[in-house]
Protein backbone atom coordinates (compact mmCIF):
# COMPACT_ATOMS: atom_id res chain seq x y z
CA UNK A 1 0.00 0.00 0.00
CA UNK A 2 1.31 3.41 -1.00
CA UNK A 3 0.89 6.94 1.37
CA UNK A 4 -0.30 8.82 2.26
CA UNK A 5 -3.54 7.22 3.67
CA UNK A 6 -6.31 8.43 2.27
CA UNK A 7 -10.00 7.62 2.38
CA UNK A 8 -11.35 4.81 0.00
CA UNK A 9 -14.08 4.43 -1.92
CA UNK A 10 -15.52 1.46 -3.34
CA UNK A 11 -17.61 0.55 -6.05
CA UNK A 12 -19.29 -2.40 -6.22
CA UNK A 13 -21.63 -4.25 -8.79
CA UNK A 14 -22.00 -5.33 -12.29
CA UNK A 15 -21.43 -4.30 -15.61
CA UNK A 16 -22.45 -0.09 -14.81
CA UNK A 17 -19.19 -0.52 -12.41
CA UNK A 18 -17.06 -2.57 -14.72
CA UNK A 19 -17.58 -0.59 -17.51
CA UNK A 20 -17.61 2.90 -15.49
CA UNK A 21 -13.82 4.28 -16.33
CA UNK A 22 -14.86 3.83 -20.17
CA UNK A 23 -16.71 6.36 -22.28
CA UNK A 24 -16.88 9.36 -19.84
CA UNK A 25 -17.62 6.82 -16.98
CA UNK A 26 -19.31 8.40 -13.33
CA UNK A 27 -15.75 5.91 -11.99
CA UNK A 28 -13.73 7.50 -14.25
CA UNK A 29 -15.16 11.33 -13.17
CA UNK A 30 -15.31 10.40 -9.07
CA UNK A 31 -11.61 9.05 -9.55
CA UNK A 32 -10.58 12.79 -11.50
CA UNK A 33 -12.99 14.66 -8.89
CA UNK A 34 -11.12 12.98 -6.07
CA UNK A 35 -8.10 12.36 -7.56
CA UNK A 36 -5.66 13.93 -4.47
CA UNK A 37 -8.47 13.28 -2.24
CA UNK A 38 -9.91 10.07 -2.11
CA UNK A 39 -8.64 6.50 -3.88
CA UNK A 40 -11.64 4.90 -5.50
CA UNK A 41 -11.03 1.47 -6.63
CA UNK A 42 -13.26 -0.03 -8.78
CA UNK A 43 -14.56 -3.72 -7.69
CA UNK A 44 -16.96 -4.46 -11.25
CA UNK A 45 -17.58 -7.66 -12.74
CA UNK A 46 -20.33 -7.56 -15.74
CA UNK A 47 -23.12 -9.54 -15.71
CA UNK A 48 -23.11 -10.52 -11.89
CA UNK A 49 -26.32 -10.39 -9.59
CA UNK A 50 -27.08 -10.03 -6.50
CA UNK A 51 -26.18 -14.09 -5.92
CA UNK A 52 -23.07 -13.73 -7.55
CA UNK A 53 -22.26 -10.60 -5.25
CA UNK A 54 -23.27 -12.87 -1.77
CA UNK A 55 -20.51 -15.42 -2.86
CA UNK A 56 -17.86 -12.81 -2.94
CA UNK A 57 -18.53 -10.40 -0.48
CA UNK A 58 -16.19 -11.92 2.43
CA UNK A 59 -13.51 -11.91 -0.30
CA UNK A 60 -13.64 -8.35 -1.78
CA UNK A 61 -14.31 -6.79 1.85
CA UNK A 62 -13.07 -9.04 4.33
CA UNK A 63 -13.62 -8.56 7.84
CA UNK A 64 -10.17 -8.97 8.70
CA UNK A 65 -8.41 -6.02 6.72
CA UNK A 66 -6.42 -3.72 8.36
CA UNK A 67 -8.68 -0.49 6.86
CA UNK A 68 -11.86 -0.74 5.77
CA UNK A 69 -13.18 1.54 3.03
CA UNK A 70 -14.64 4.86 4.24
CA UNK A 71 -17.70 4.65 1.31
CA UNK A 72 -18.87 1.80 -0.78
CA UNK A 73 -21.26 2.30 -3.45
CA UNK A 74 -23.43 -0.40 -4.63
CA UNK A 75 -25.35 -1.81 -7.44
CA UNK A 76 -26.80 -4.45 -8.34
CA UNK A 77 -30.62 -5.01 -9.53
CA UNK A 78 -30.40 -4.82 -13.36
CA UNK A 79 -29.41 -7.98 -14.55
CA UNK A 80 -31.56 -9.76 -11.37
CA UNK A 81 -34.71 -8.07 -12.96
CA UNK A 82 -34.45 -9.54 -16.57
CA UNK A 83 -37.26 -11.92 -17.51
CA UNK A 84 -36.68 -15.39 -16.49
CA UNK A 85 -35.19 -17.98 -19.22
CA UNK A 86 -37.17 -21.14 -19.43
CA UNK A 87 -34.09 -23.31 -18.73
CA UNK A 88 -33.62 -22.12 -15.56
CA UNK A 89 -29.99 -20.35 -16.72
CA UNK A 90 -29.41 -17.00 -16.50
CA UNK A 91 -29.18 -13.71 -14.30
CA UNK A 92 -32.42 -13.43 -13.22
CA UNK A 93 -33.55 -13.67 -9.35
CA UNK A 94 -36.99 -13.86 -8.06
CA UNK A 95 -37.86 -10.13 -6.32
CA UNK A 96 -38.05 -11.56 -2.44
CA UNK A 97 -34.01 -12.97 -3.13
CA UNK A 98 -33.54 -9.99 -4.75
CA UNK A 99 -34.24 -7.72 -1.77
CA UNK A 100 -33.29 -10.41 0.81
CA UNK A 101 -29.78 -10.48 -1.31
CA UNK A 102 -29.77 -6.76 -1.15
CA UNK A 103 -30.24 -7.00 2.45
CA UNK A 104 -27.94 -9.11 3.10
CA UNK A 105 -25.04 -7.31 1.42
CA UNK A 106 -26.39 -3.97 2.96
CA UNK A 107 -25.72 -5.85 6.42
CA UNK A 108 -22.58 -7.21 6.28
CA UNK A 109 -21.12 -4.02 5.07
CA UNK A 110 -22.92 -1.72 7.93
CA UNK A 111 -21.11 -4.67 10.05
CA UNK A 112 -17.54 -3.91 8.58
CA UNK A 113 -17.12 -0.60 11.05
CA UNK A 114 -19.23 2.42 12.10
CA UNK A 115 -17.61 5.03 10.16
CA UNK A 116 -17.88 2.77 6.77
CA UNK A 117 -21.06 5.13 4.32
CA UNK A 118 -23.06 2.98 2.02
CA UNK A 119 -24.92 4.27 -0.68
CA UNK A 120 -26.83 2.03 -3.14
CA UNK A 121 -27.83 2.57 -6.74
CA UNK A 122 -30.90 1.43 -8.15
CA UNK A 123 -31.73 -0.02 -11.32
CA UNK A 124 -31.91 2.47 -14.44
CA UNK A 125 -34.39 2.44 -17.03
CA UNK A 126 -33.45 1.35 -20.30
CA UNK A 127 -33.88 1.93 -24.03
CA UNK A 128 -35.20 -1.73 -25.10
CA UNK A 129 -35.28 -1.36 -28.95
CA UNK A 130 -31.38 0.16 -28.26
CA UNK A 131 -30.96 -3.33 -26.61
CA UNK A 132 -32.28 -5.49 -29.19
CA UNK A 133 -30.72 -3.30 -32.11
CA UNK A 134 -26.97 -3.67 -30.27
CA UNK A 135 -26.99 -6.67 -28.05
CA UNK A 136 -28.44 -9.13 -30.29
CA UNK A 137 -26.06 -11.55 -30.45
CA UNK A 138 -25.93 -11.59 -26.87
CA UNK A 139 -29.41 -10.78 -26.27
CA UNK A 140 -31.60 -12.56 -28.84
CA UNK A 141 -35.10 -11.67 -27.38
CA UNK A 142 -36.49 -8.87 -25.28
CA UNK A 143 -35.95 -9.86 -21.35
CA UNK A 144 -35.22 -6.61 -20.23
CA UNK A 145 -37.56 -4.36 -19.72
CA UNK A 146 -38.52 -0.91 -18.25
CA UNK A 147 -41.01 -2.15 -16.22
CA UNK A 148 -39.49 -5.34 -14.15
CA UNK A 149 -36.21 -2.84 -13.98
CA UNK A 150 -38.58 -0.17 -12.31
CA UNK A 151 -39.98 -3.20 -9.85
CA UNK A 152 -36.25 -3.98 -8.87
CA UNK A 153 -35.51 -0.20 -8.20
CA UNK A 154 -38.63 0.31 -5.95
CA UNK A 155 -37.63 -2.90 -4.16
CA UNK A 156 -34.27 -1.46 -3.92
CA UNK A 157 -35.58 1.86 -2.38
CA UNK A 158 -37.51 0.02 0.68
CA UNK A 159 -34.37 -1.69 1.44
CA UNK A 160 -32.35 1.48 1.72
CA UNK A 161 -35.12 2.78 3.84
CA UNK A 162 -35.41 -0.46 6.11
CA UNK A 163 -31.24 -0.19 6.42
CA UNK A 164 -31.26 3.76 6.82
CA UNK A 165 -28.35 3.28 3.65
CA UNK A 166 -28.33 6.41 1.15
CA UNK A 167 -29.47 5.83 -2.39
CA UNK A 168 -29.48 6.93 -5.67
CA UNK A 169 -33.00 6.56 -7.42
CA UNK A 170 -31.58 5.69 -11.13
CA UNK A 171 -34.49 4.82 -12.55
CA UNK A 172 -35.88 8.19 -11.46
CA UNK A 173 -32.94 10.80 -12.19
CA UNK A 174 -32.01 9.10 -15.46
CA UNK A 175 -35.41 10.18 -17.00
CA UNK A 176 -35.68 13.35 -15.73
CA UNK A 177 -33.50 14.36 -18.96
CA UNK A 178 -35.76 14.38 -21.50
CA UNK A 179 -33.91 12.49 -24.09
CA UNK A 180 -32.35 10.39 -22.26
CA UNK A 181 -33.63 6.99 -24.38
CA UNK A 182 -31.09 7.94 -27.14
CA UNK A 183 -28.64 10.17 -24.81
CA UNK A 184 -27.83 8.30 -21.82
CA UNK A 185 -26.83 4.89 -23.43
CA UNK A 186 -24.14 3.10 -25.21
CA UNK A 187 -25.98 -0.12 -26.26
CA UNK A 188 -29.57 0.82 -24.29
CA UNK A 189 -28.04 -0.97 -21.17
CA UNK A 190 -24.85 0.75 -20.33
CA UNK A 191 -24.11 4.58 -19.84
CA UNK A 192 -23.00 7.05 -22.21
CA UNK A 193 -20.95 10.32 -21.12
CA UNK A 194 -24.24 12.10 -20.90
CA UNK A 195 -26.00 9.39 -18.80
CA UNK A 196 -23.08 8.92 -16.22
CA UNK A 197 -22.79 12.63 -15.74
CA UNK A 198 -26.33 12.05 -14.49
CA UNK A 199 -24.93 9.49 -11.94
CA UNK A 200 -22.51 11.44 -10.81
CA UNK A 201 -24.29 14.56 -9.98
CA UNK A 202 -26.90 12.12 -7.52
CA UNK A 203 -23.88 10.33 -6.48
CA UNK A 204 -22.18 14.27 -5.17
CA UNK A 205 -25.58 15.44 -4.23
CA UNK A 206 -26.13 12.79 -1.47
CA UNK A 207 -22.50 13.11 -0.43
CA UNK A 208 -23.28 17.17 -0.19
CA UNK A 209 -26.89 16.55 2.20
CA UNK A 210 -25.74 13.44 4.20
CA UNK A 211 -25.03 14.39 7.56
CA UNK A 212 -21.97 12.55 7.49
CA UNK A 213 -19.08 13.17 10.24
CA UNK A 214 -16.37 13.26 8.64
CA UNK A 215 -18.44 14.35 5.41
CA UNK A 216 -17.13 12.77 2.06
CA UNK A 217 -18.02 15.62 -0.18
CA UNK A 218 -15.02 16.27 -2.55
CA UNK A 219 -14.65 19.72 -0.93
CA UNK A 220 -14.69 19.23 2.33
CA UNK A 221 -11.88 16.62 2.14
CA UNK A 222 -8.54 17.90 2.27
CA UNK A 223 -6.33 18.28 -0.68
CA UNK A 224 -3.21 15.77 -0.76
CA UNK A 225 0.26 18.41 -0.64
CA UNK A 226 -1.94 21.21 -1.10
CA UNK A 227 0.37 24.34 -0.13
CA UNK A 228 1.39 26.20 -2.30
CA UNK A 229 5.00 25.45 -3.72
CA UNK A 230 7.79 27.62 -5.00
CA UNK A 231 8.35 25.37 -8.13
CA UNK A 232 4.40 25.90 -9.37
CA UNK A 233 4.49 28.09 -11.96
CA UNK A 234 4.88 31.40 -11.53
CA UNK A 235 2.37 34.46 -12.02
CA UNK A 236 2.74 37.46 -12.92
CA UNK A 237 2.78 38.98 -9.90
CA UNK A 238 5.45 37.71 -8.06
CA UNK A 239 3.00 34.99 -7.04
CA UNK A 240 3.02 30.86 -7.95
CA UNK A 241 -0.06 29.10 -9.23
CA UNK A 242 -1.46 26.47 -6.75
CA UNK A 243 -1.83 23.61 -8.93
CA UNK A 244 -3.37 21.80 -6.23
CA UNK A 245 -6.87 23.64 -6.54
CA UNK A 246 -6.15 24.51 -10.60
CA UNK A 247 -6.13 20.68 -11.09
CA UNK A 248 -10.00 20.50 -9.23
CA UNK A 249 -11.30 23.55 -11.13
CA UNK A 250 -10.28 21.87 -14.33
CA UNK A 251 -11.55 18.68 -13.85
CA UNK A 252 -15.03 20.05 -13.06
CA UNK A 253 -14.99 22.31 -15.98
CA UNK A 254 -13.59 19.06 -18.35
CA UNK A 255 -16.52 16.87 -16.94
CA UNK A 256 -19.36 19.79 -16.93
CA UNK A 257 -19.87 19.68 -13.79
CA UNK A 258 -21.40 22.58 -11.25
CA UNK A 259 -19.15 23.54 -8.46
CA UNK A 260 -21.16 21.23 -5.80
Amino acid sequence: MVGPLRPQFVLFGSSIVQFSCSNGGWGAILADLYSRKADVVLRGYAGWNSRRALQVLEQVFPKDAAIQPSLVIVYFGGNDSMLPHSSGLGPHVPLPEYVENMRKIGKYLKSLSEKIRIIFLTAPPVNEEQILENLRDIIPERNRTNESCKIYSDACLEVCRELDVKAVDLWTSIQRRKDWSTACFTDGIHFSAAGSKIVVEEILKVLREADWEPSLHWKSLPTEFAESSPYDPPCGDGTTLNIADHSVAQALIHWGLSDN
